[in-house]
């Protein structure tokens, strides 16, 4: 009987958490994942990272060496073309207050209140990483290299999806700035769409996948 490697995912937000399993697990990922939220003493940890592939290893590196087990974190976000890409890092506290979906996303509508149509492209950015340590159990796998990767290593993915900020929220699923955010190609938002639908579209989904195709 084949175990699945077991994998710490360095986030106690719920949503990210369904989200990301049920992304790794469509997309054939064998890994047994669970949140850090079910390890005691783990720190949260500080996103001192000025960019988000600094964020996902810092996050993924110190989840790892507090649990002795492959770690993999993800650090995600949006950024309008009107304000040079920003909020970008600072998206999840972009109001003053990390987490806060509702006041995040009314600074940044209040922010784009006189931004014409036209110039109010965005992208949704998302890297995820995944580290593992020394000593690990073979099993995460490097399709390019036919050999199971024992720690210590680390990978990287991104994805990214292009779209535009609405002026005024739409749509009950999803979370952060998704009622805002409609993709290039569409007319709905991301709040709008199936869960299904944004996880194919999504640059959640696209990072995902990506680092999906290492994990065995």
């Amino acid at each position: 009987m084949t175990v699945s490697p077991r994998i710490v995912l360095a986030s106690r937000n719920e949503h990210k958490v369904d989200e990301i399993r049920r992304i790794l697990a469509e997309a054939g990922a064998q890994v047994d994942l669970v949140s850090v939220a079910e390890f005691s003493g783990v720190p949260d940890v500080v996103e001192t990272g000025l960019t988000f592939t600094e964020n996902a290893l810092l996050k993924a590196r110190e989840v790892s060496a507090a649990t002795s087990l492959p770690a993999l974190a993800e650090d995600s976000g949006i950024g309008a073309d009107a304000l040079n890409g920003m909020p970008g890092v600072f998206s999840a506290r972009w109001a003053g207050r990390h987490g806060d979906d509702a006041a995040n996303l009314d600074l940044l509508l209040a922010q784009l209140r006189d931004v014409p149509d036209d110039r109010r492209g965005a992208a949704f950015v998302c890297v995820t990483a995944l580290v593992v340590p020394a000593g690990t159990t073979p099993g995460i796998m490097d399709p390019a290299n036919p050999a199971a990767l024992a720690g210590p290593a680390e990978l990287v993915e991104e994805g990214r999806v292009q779209g535009s900020l609405i002026r005024e929220p739409r749509g009950t699923g999803g979370f952060g700035y998704d009622p805002i955010f409609v993709p290039d190609g569409d007319n709905r938002t991301t709040a709008e769409i199936s869960a299904e639908e944004k996880d194919a579209l999504s640059h959640r989904g696209r990072a995902l996948r990506a680092m999906a195709a290492h994990l065995s």
